[in-house]
C-alpha cells in the first residue's frame, strides 16, 4: 500500500469508480483527494462511489466489473448489495492470450525444506498412520481406533505425528457406478496413498456399495506391511474390530516411527489454496500476498492448487487468459458451465449471486466481488492444468481443481489430489485445520488477527497498516510454507484440529 495511512479510503486501481474504507468511516467525512463527502456511515472494508454512477452502469473494482448500479449513485454513497445489481454479462476468455512460461530459478538457487522421503520417492511434510472407513457404517470403529492412540501412548514413537481417522457419511445407498462412486473412491484412495501417511488401515462393514475389494482395486491399494484391511462382519463386529485395529496399528508404529527428515527441493511442495470467511480486505492483503508466495513457489519448481469453482466465477477470464493451452482454458470453462447450468441451476447458492451473511457483512456485495479476491490466491503465473475433484495432481506450477467453495470439502479434494500443505486466508476468522496435510492460517486484517491469535499463523493486515508490502509478505508466507513443510507446527495443529474436517464431496443421488 503506497497510499498515505491517514486517508480513510483506498483506491485500488485508477479505473475504479468505487473506493474501499480502510477503517470505519462516519457520515459527513470529507475526502478532498477524491472530491467527495460520505453521505452515510461506512464500515471498514465497504465501498463508496468515487464518482457519479448512473443506474445500470458497471461498478468497477480493480478495474473488473463486480456488478451494476441499481440506482443513480452520487459520489460518497455507500455501495453494497442493496444498490449493486448482480447481472450476468459476457466476458472474453481470450484463452492463452496472456500466457507466459515460468522463469524457473536455476536448481542451485532453489529453496529447500526438510521433508520425509517415501520409498517411491514422494515427499511428505507429516508422518501419520491413517485409518480409512469405506462407509459410514465403519466410521465409529475407525475413530475409536484412532482415539485409543493418545499422545501418551504415542510418546514411544516420536517420529509419528499421530494416528488419524478418515471417516465420512458416504459409501452406501448411493450410485454404484458413475462419477459419484468414482469421486468417493479416488478421494479415499488419494488420502490412503498420501505421502503424509506412513501406513494405512482400511475398515469396511462388509455389505456396503463401496465394497472393500472394489475400493482397493480403484484406489490401487495392495495389502502388505503398510496397508492392512478389516471387514467388521468377518472380524466379529464392532468391539472386536476395534481391538484388532488397535493391534494392527501397534504393529505398524515401530516402522512408521523410523523416519528421518532430509533436505529436499521445494519442487516437492504442493500447496492447496483456500479462503474462508472472506472479507473485503481479502483482495487487498492476504490473497494477493499468498499469490505472491505462489509465484515464488512456482519459480522454485513447486505446485499450487487453486480451487473452489464457485469462487472464481465472474473472473474466470483472468485465469483462461493465462492458460498454457486451449485445452486447459476450455477445461476450466467447461467446469464453470457445469456448475452454472447443471449442478447449481436455479438454486440459492453463491455462484448464482448471493454470498454468505458473513461475507456480506465483511463488505462483499456478491460472488463477482468475492471471486475477484479469491482468484488472487493463485498469483500471476500461467495456468498449467485443470483437474476434477480429488484427481491426482501431476503437473507442476499453478493448477486448478474443480471443488465446491465449502472449505472442508474443497481441502479434502486438494489433499486427496496430493497437496501436502494447505494455505488458508480468512478475513472474518475461519477456524480450520486439516490432516494429514497441515493448514497455515493467514489473517487479512490486524484486528481479527489479534482477537483470534491462537488460530492465526500470520497477520497479513500489516499490508493495510503500511508496515509491510505485498511482495514482502509474500516472502514471509513462502518462508512459513517451507518451515511448516519442515515440521514446524501450525496453530491449528497445536489446537488439535483436523479430525472432523475430512469431508468428501457428495454429488450423487442418495437412496
Amino acid at each position: 500500500m503506497s497510499q498515505p495511512l491517514h486517508r480513510p479510503f483506498l483506491r485500488l486501481h485508477p479505473a475504479d469508480n468505487v473506493l474501499v474504507a480502510r477503517t470505519d468511516v462516519p457520515a459527513g467525512t470529507a475526502v478532498p483527494e477524491e472530491r467527495l463527502v460520505t453521505s452515510s456511515d461506512v464500515a471498514a472494508g465497504h465501498k463508496v462511489a468515487a464518482a457519479a454512477i448512473r443506474r445500470g452502469e458497471p461498478i468497477r473494482k480493480y478495474a473488473e466489473v463486480i456488478g451494476f448500479a441499481g440506482a443513480d449513485l452520487a459520489p460518497g454513497t455507500w455501495v453494497h448489495s442493496h444498490n449493486v445489481a448482480f447481472e450476468e454479462f459476457e466476458r472474453d476468455p481470450a484463452i492463452g492470450r496472456d500466457f507466459a512460461p515460468v522463469a524457473l530459478l536455476p536448481e542451485a538457487e532453489r529453496a529447500t525444506f526438510q521433508g520425509i522421503v517415501r520409498p517411491d520417492g514422494r515427499v511428505g511434510t507429516r508422518n501419520y498412520v491413517g485409518i480409512v472407513s469405506t462407509v459410514n457404517c465403519s466410521a465409529t470403529v475407525v475413530r475409536r481406533i484412532a482415539d485409543w492412540f493418545t499422545p501418551e501412548r504415542l510418546a514411544a514413537y516420536p517420529g509419528v505425528d499421530g494416528v488419524a481417522a478418515f471417516s465420512h457419511p458416504l459409501g452406501c445407498a448411493m450410485e454404484m457406478t458413475g462419477e459419484p462412486m468414482a469421486l468417493l473412491r479416488r478421494t479415499l484412495g488419494g488420502v490412503a496413498r498420501h505421502p503424509n501417511l506412513a501406513a494405512v488401515l482400511v475398515v469396511s462393514l462388509g455389505c456396503e456399495r463401496n465394497d472393500l475389494a472394489g475400493f482397493c482395486a480403484a484406489g490401487r491399494l495392495v495389502t502388505g506391511p503398510t496397508v492392512r484391511t478389516f471387514t467388521m462382519q468377518e472380524s466379529g463386529g464392532t468391539r472386536r474390530t476395534i481391538e484388532a485395529g488397535i493391534a494392527a496399528v501397534q504393529e505398524m508404529l515401530p516402522a512408521a516411527s523410523r523416519v528421518a527428515r532430509r533436505t529436499v527441493p521445494a519442487s516437492h511442495l504442493t500447496v492447496g489454496l483456500q479462503c474462508g470467511g472472506s472479507d473485503a480486505f481479502s483482495s487487498v492483503t492476504a490473497n494477493p500476498a499468498l499469490g505472491a508466495a505462489v509465484d515464488l513457489l512456482v519459480r522454485h519448481g513447486g505446485t499450487a492448487i487453486l480451487s473452489e469453482t464457485p469462487e472464481i466465477y465472474g473472473v474466470e477470464h483472468t485465469l483462461t487468459r493465462r492458460a498454457a493451452s486451449r485445452a486447459v482454458g476450455e477445461a476450466l470453462l467447461e467446469r464453470v458451465r457445469w456448475w452454472k447450468h447443471e449442478y447449481a441451476a436455479g438454486r440459492d447458492v453463491q455462484i448464482n449471486g448471493r454470498v454468505s451473511p458473513g461475507n456480506d457483512k465483511g463488505g462483499l456485495a456478491n460472488i463477482f466481488e468475492k471471486s475477484l479476491g479469491s482468484a488472487m490466491k493463485g498469483g500471476t503465473g500461467p495456468l498449467m492444468a485443470v483437474y476434477r475433484y480429488a484427481e491426482p495432481v501431476t503437473s507442476r506450477g499453478l493448477v486448478f481443481m474443480d471443488t465446491p467453495g465449502y472449505d472442508p470439502v474443497s481441502s479434502t479434494g486438494q489433499i486427496a489430489g496430493g497437496a501436502n500443505l494447505i494455505a488458508f486466508t480468512t478475513g472474518r476468522g475461519s477456524a480450520f485445520g486439516s490432516k494429514p496435510a497441515p493448514t497455515l492460517k493467514l489473517a487479512t486484517n490486524t484486528p481479527m488477527y489479534r482477537r483470534l491469535e491462537e488460530d492465526m499463523d500470520l497477520d497479513c493486515g500489516e499490508i493495510l497498516e503500511g508496515t509491510c508490502s505485498i511482495p514482502e509478505m509474500g516472502q514471509r508466507i513462502f518462508a512459513r510454507l517451507l518451515a511448516t513443510a519442515s515440521g514446524e507446527r501450525t496453530k491449528s495443529e497445536a489446537l488439535g484440529m483436523g479430525d472432523h474436517e475430512f469431508l468428501p464431496w457428495q454429488i450423487g443421488v442418495v437412496g
